[in-house]
């Protein structure tokens, strides 16, 4: 299963947006460079008052769905 690793920095004023529907997808980059885009929503579980911030490992299907979301450090 394809993975990529996101480091986050997101303030809850930004997720705020992707709550209330403005923005559905969050685009980051990983630490080899390459872009990756996912739905805003598998992040709510990590939401704090602090926004979400760390790493985390995302897993996607061979059809390049997602499958799963696992924080490696916060």
């Amino acid at each position: 299963m394809p993975s990529v690793t996101v480091t986050l920095n997101i303030s809850p004023e930004e997720y705020l947006r992707y709550y209330k529907g403005s923005a559905k997808q969050v685009l980051a980059h990983t630490g080899d460079g390459r872009s990756v885009s996912f739905p805003a929503n598998i992040l709510q579980r990590f939401l704090t008052h602090a926004g979400i911030q760390g790493q985390f490992v995302i897993e996607f299907d061979s059809d390049g769905h997602f499958k799963s979301v696992n924080a490696i450090s916060r």
